[in-house]
């Protein structure tokens, strides 16, 4: 049996950006604010970060996002 390691997937600086505000707790609303970005946007990235990371939903995400390093 050989030892697999899975890197963590490739992330756009704004999907980053995104990520830290999500596993901050902030709505997407909120992302959507401080980013300058139209709510459609936000989740436009969450759906992109959720494919790359396998989440099924946004509490998955937040929990990549911890995993991963992004947590507050």
């Amino acid at each position: 049996m050989t030892d697999t390691a899975v890197s963590p997937p490739a992330f756009s600086r704004r999907e980053q950006e995104v990520l830290v505000l999500l596993a901050r707790g902030e709505t997407y609303g909120t992302i959507a604010r401080q980013m300058g970005l139209s709510p459609h946007t936000v989740d436009t990235y969450l759906r992109r970060l959720r494919s790359k990371t396998g989440a099924a939903n946004r509490t998955q995400l937040a929990f990549h996002a911890f995993r991963l390093g992004y947590g507050a």
